[in-house]
């Protein structure tokens, strides 16, 4: 057995201190081989059958333990964490799965479709101001109030939607003020119809709420296809204040109306309404000042616009028009339309009323010049109305619809457009 050399490569290993294992070829052999090389011990030719067992059983085990050396080598809590994101992934795939890709026949699954939320407010059909649902469903009211030097200050006219202006008779103005989704409680001076202002009203199809009126206005609004609350036939629902003398003292609520539209069954008003739009202020106003020349100076209205609001400051008879919120209201409010329109309609003498006087005739159905004053200028179109429940429309040099602000219009009739004048 002396002539028995073993192979050069089972030479003992050399290694030294700046390259004390480089080259070993260890891959592969077990433990006591390893040994065996790194001292330099000649291996034995035949492995043990011990050994081979001992190595094939330890393997696994060891790999094992190498695969999971970087979990054991992760502290506590981040073992926590990607266990439960794991799961969390997992749980949300499961859901997935079986509510939108699994399908079990013979499985019923409901889902509850949510609603869209109503709106909170809408545009008032009125002004286009943002109100609730319900105050864009409450019926239309026009009241004819007065404007004689006895009726003023007068009341509700701030809280009004739509304001005609025209003159009755004699050459003292009156006003049908239009509400729908504001409620004043104190309104008036409460006084009688003319037909022009059944012409404006009928179109919104609105309760008109009067106290008498000429003759033709009469015949015509008792005819049964208007919404007529005469305070002759309706006294329950006004009152006759102390502080003012008659017939400058019929006074009404919202509290008194809204009951008596109710028994009526006017619950609510279908109509078209004017195109709205939001402000957009010009940047250099081209009409700060308006002047109408209506009537005498008792009645001329004038208005300076107010940059901060937008609105026109309104003026009557050289001071500023109030209105009263209250019966015990000694200072008043100033009206401050959002729109002010003119528009050119013929004028002429009606039938002599009781006292002598002329009741006025405006021809408003046709067309005409109307200036639309907004957003410190003015817009020169025209008005058109077909007949009596046809609502007014106003258009532009080329006939396209004038979209007006969201608040309150003010509409002066005037005879001729030599009464209007502005200036920048």
């Amino acid at each position: 057995m002396h002539d028995i050399v073993p192979p050069k490569r089972w030479q003992k290993a050399k290694t030294s201190k700046t390259q004390p294992m480089r080259g070993l070829r260890l891959r592969g052999q077990s433990i006591q081989q390893a040994k065996n090389r790194l001292s330099g011990k000649r291996p034995s030719l035949m492995p043990k059958p011990e050994e081979t067992i001992q190595i094939d059983a330890e393997l696994p085990a060891k790999n094992a333990k190498k695969r999971f050396a970087w979990w054991r080598g992760l502290n506590r809590n981040l073992r926590f964490a990607i266990i439960a994101a794991v799961l969390l992934v997992f749980g949300a795939g499961a859901f997935i799965y079986y509510t939108h890709l699994h399908d079990i026949k013979g499985t019923a699954y409901s889902f509850v479709k949510h609603k869209k939320a109503a709106p909170t407010t809408v545009a008032s059909p009125l002004t286009g101001v943002q109100v609730t649902p319900e105050q864009a469903a409450r019926p239309v009211t026009g009241i004819m109030i007065e404007n004689s030097d006895f009726a003023r200050p007068q009341s509700g006219l701030q809280d009004a939607g739509v304001v005609y202006e025209a003159i009755a008779e004699a050459g003292i103005t009156r006003f049908l003020a239009l509400f729908q989704d504001s409620s004043p409680q104190y309104i008036g001076p409460v006084r009688s119809l003319r037909p022009y202002y059944i012409d404006f009203a009928a179109p919104f199809q609105a309760s008109i709420v009067h106290v008498g009126g000429s003759p033709d206005a009469l015949a015509e609004v008792s005819t049964g296809g208007f919404r007529n609350l005469d305070q002759f036939a309706n006294g329950g629902y006004f009152e006759r204040i102390s502080a003012r003398d008659a017939p400058h003292n019929v006074y009404t609520s919202f509290a008194q109306l809204d009951q008596l539209n109710q028994i009526k069954g006017y619950t609510t008003s279908s109509y078209n309404g004017w195109p709205r739009k939001k402000d957009k202020k010009i940047a250099v106003p081209t009409a700060k000042t308006l002047d109408f020349a209506i009537s005498s100076p008792d009645f001329y209205a004038h208005y300076d616009y107010d940059a901060t609001s937008n609105s026109y400051l309104r003026g009557e008879a050289g001071a500023p028009h109030l209105d009263l919120v209250s019966a015990s209201d000694g200072t008043g409010v100033q009206l401050k339309p959002k729109v002010v329109i003119a528009v050119v309609m013929p004028l002429s003498s009606g039938a002599l009323d009781a006292s002598g006087a002329y009741y006025s005739e405006y021809q408003d159905s046709g067309s005409g010049t109307a200036y639309v004053f907004q957003d410190g200028g003015v817009t020169v179109g025209q008005w058109s109305k077909s007949g009596t429940t046809d609502q007014i429309k106003f258009t532009d040099s080329a006939g396209n619809a004038i979209p007006l602000d969201a608040g309150q219009t003010w509409i002066t009739v005037v005879g001729s457009a030599g009464e209007v004048t502005y200036k920048p």
